[in-house]
């Protein structure tokens, strides 16, 4: 897959919530501005604005402009919107031969985990779990989020580093309160590993479970996170259900919670314990993983090495 450069084409679109259930297009556009200002061009897909009970498009719609981002061969990269509830629906419905024919980079996260993974898993395509467009209004933390998205997606090998600081604020609102800590990232058990880069966000990789959209792999590495709506004990049930749908993993690296999920280390703890598995393979926490600021990017389907006692994450395209 062609990697980005600087003056190529990013085509938004909404796979799950739409552009106007989160402000419309003028709140959002200070993310245009940044991607512009890093030397992209950008257009929106045509159903773009549509909004529904739901606070997304329809199937058809959605699918529709899928379709056609990736039939446009000026299209360089998709970004979605932001995340949502439903890119789920859309799986049946999408004509995996025509994308797997006109690859490009798609990147987003959250409910787009659903939608990165099993156009992996029917396509062999690599997808990017990484910010989503609205993701680049942000203003704190910012360089750090656009440094990783473009070593990612400009680069065929790259490594993820720890962030300065983070956060568990709502940035998007215009007078929110901004509070941060020093990023450290955990070891909960030693180990190096080296294997394909699987998940995102762990309610939604758990929709695919049982599905033919499932990613098959044999070796794995996966990359678990949790949305604000997902308190410690989802996070609990879930991850039982992971290790029984994906029962061999080489290494499980683990996002940092939002504050809303309720977790704390003592939980964690008590929760990765349950596990005899997870004394057996190398386990991080508290990486900069989705739905906390600021957030790395990664690559679904490419390898991906770790090494616990150097912190290394490192990513094979």
């Amino acid at each position: 897959m062609k990697t980005l450069s600087k003056g190529d084409h990013i085509r938004v679109l909404s796979p799950s919530n739409s552009i106007t259930s989160i402000g419309g297009f003028e709140a959002n556009s200070a993310a245009k501005e940044r991607l512009e200002e890093l030397g992209f061009r950008l257009s929106f897909s045509k159903n773009y604005e549509e909004n529904d009970l739901l606070g997304s498009a329809s199937i058809s719609s959605r699918v529709e402009d899928l379709h056609e981002a990736f039939l446009d061969d000026s299209v360089d990269a998709i970004l979605t919107t932001i995340g949502g509830f439903n890119c789920n629906e859309l799986l049946p419905y999408l004509d995996y031969d025509l994308i797997k024919a006109h690859p490009k980079i798609l990147c987003g996260y959250s409910d787009t985990t659903a939608l990165l993974n099993a156009i992996y898993a029917k396509t062999g395509l690599q997808t990017y779990m990484g910010p989503a467009y609205s993701s680049f209004k942000m203003e704190a933390l910012q360089d750090y989020q656009t440094q990783s998205w473009l070593r990612a997606v400009t680069q065929t090998s790259y490594d993820l580093e720890p962030s300065q600081k983070w956060g568990s604020n709502p940035w998007y609102l215009p007078d929110a309160e901004l509070t941060f800590q020093e990023t450290k990232w955990q070891v909960y058990n030693h180990g190096r590993a080296s294997a394909t880069a699987l998940g995102g966000n762990l309610s939604t990789f758990s929709l695919l479970h049982g599905t033919p959209f499932a990613p098959q792999d044999k070796n794995y590495i996966l990359f678990v996170e949790s949305a604000e709506e997902d308190d410690y004990m989802e996070f609990d049930r879930n991850l039982a259900a992971l290790l029984q749908a994906y029962p061999q993993p080489q290494a499980l690296l683990l996002g940092r919670f939002p504050k809303e999920c309720q977790m704390t280390q003592e939980i964690l703890l008590y929760i990765l314990d349950k596990h005899p598995l997870l004394k057996q393979i190398p386990v991080l926490y508290d990486l900069d993983f989705a739905h906390t600021q600021p957030l790395f990017t990664i690559t679904i389907g490419a390898r991906v090495s770790v090494d616990t006692e150097s912190l290394a994450i490192h990513f094979e395209e």
